[in-house]
């Protein structure tokens, strides 16, 4: 039996180790289930350095990089406007380049990778180690996602890789996020074979998710572009720190984006996460006015963004900046990675966040992570019923016709079809 408090990543850690007898990870091919999660052990430290070595001279070139030779004499596009003094000399590192990718903005010297751990850079060009190598592959209820709005009671084929330019204390999923390429075991999966093991198994739904899908943004735009000719919709679970350019890009293959906004104050992001917040809050606007379906979570951690001024103020600007049909998940934190000494979220903090969350005028705030609590249900915000009703993971009843609630008749946000 599965435990009620099981993380996504224990239920993805222990799956891996139970392998085809336990129907785990999914087998992508006939040959029969490949250890997604299985580490690398043993082998002498020139066997794992030619490995190494391997992956990177494998790998394609990625995108959102520039170098002196790329960049044109513009120095702006790797520098910022005002930073250097245009026509002074300016002494470049033999090969280096800076990645665009994520607003982290690393520049990345030869033979040494940005700090999501799997970009590098290779003579001079900067290569994607992830793309193709998926290191975790499972159907998830698209509610554990959790996309409450989005075709609920659908399964997704949900896809992940190594790496992530967050360091989150408090990750679930660190054993994916945290880790090397070269820490996971796993064959070359191309977008085709993605495409094809959803279709086979009737799953209407990818899912870009468990570490930073940004990380892989090549492999996720290939996947998307085939997928959807074929009818596929296709959802990402992000932290929203990739830079403008390429959020654009995922913006034009995506049907919904998920974004953590893991707190509301530029301490916690600095501290907690090692990143920044300003460039979240500019993404979750920017997906709210591309028209992207979109969802927000905040993992509530307590003594670190469970305030009163935390809390009021995230669902304020939530309100005021895309509006109160965005649905707003606050999830409870369960002790993991780096944040052991903490317990598991009060589920009175996240009753006390989801009336904080009305009060401000938000239509859809939920309680997440607490199996069976009413606050995962969607409700009306026209006449207070019930319009789908959800147990865990699963969607026991849907009331709504045409996306309007059987009772009055009130529109409610989401794609329901």
């Amino acid at each position: 039996m599965v435990s009620k408090d099981m993380t996504r990543r224990d239920f993805l850690v222990r799956a891996a180790k139970l392998g085809a007898a336990g129907g785990g990870l999914l087998a992508l091919s006939s040959a029969g289930l490949p250890a997604w999660l299985g580490r690398i052990g043993g082998g002498s430290p020139e066997a794992l350095a030619a490995g190494t070595r391997a992956i990177a001279e494998a790998a394609p070139a990625g995108r959102y990089w520039y170098s002196l030779a790329t960049a044109a004499g513009d120095c702006s596009l790797c520098h910022g406007e005002g930073s250097v003094d245009v026509g002074e000399p300016f002494d470049h590192a033999p090969g280096i380049v800076r990645c665009v990718l994520c607003s982290h903005e690393c520049a990345v010297p030869v033979g040494k990778r940005g700090r999501c751990g799997v970009r590098e850079n290779v003579d001079g060009e900067l290569r994607s180690l992830v793309y193709g190598r998926p290191a975790a592959v499972h159907i998830d209820p698209i509610e554990k996602k959790p996309f409450y709005h989005f075709l609920p009671g659908r399964e997704a084929y949900s896809i992940g890789t190594a790496g992530c330019p967050l360091r989150c204390q408090f990750c679930q999923n660190w054993e994916l996020s945290q880790a090397s390429p070269e820490d996971l075991r796993g064959e070359y999966v191309g977008p085709e074979r993605i495409v094809r093991s959803a279709e086979r198994r009737d799953v209407p739904i990818v899912a870009f998710t468990y570490n930073e899908p940004t990380v892989f943004l090549e492999y996720i735009s290939d996947i998307a572009r085939m997928g959807k000719e074929r009818g596929l919709r296709h959802v990402l679970v992000s932290c929203g720190f990739m830079n403008e350019a390429p959020l654009e890009e995922m913006c034009d293959v995506l049907d919904a984006i998920k974004i953590d906004l893991k707190g509301y104050s530029e301490k916690f992001y600095r501290d907690v996460c090692h990143a920044d917040l300003k460039p979240v809050l500019r993404n979750i606007r920017r997906v709210a006015e591309r028209g992207v379906h979109l969802e927000i979570v905040n993992l509530v951690v307590p003594t670190l963004n469970d305030s009163e001024k935390d809390l009021r103020g995230l669902a304020r600007w939530v309100a005021a900046e895309v509006g109160p049909d965005v649905p707003v998940h606050f999830t409870r934190f369960h002790p993991d990675y780096r944040l052991l000494n903490l317990p598991p979220t009060p589920i009175a903090t996240l009753e006390r966040a989801r009336e904080i969350a009305f009060a401000e005028g938000l239509h859809y705030p939920y309680v997440g992570n607490v199996p069976g609590h009413p606050g995962n249900h969607t409700y009306c915000p026209g006449c207070g019923e019930i319009v789908i009703r959800r147990n865990g993971f699963q969607v026991e009843k849907v009331r709504l016709e045409k996306g309007r609630c059987l009772s009055c008749e009130t529109a409610i946000a989401g794609v329901w079809s």
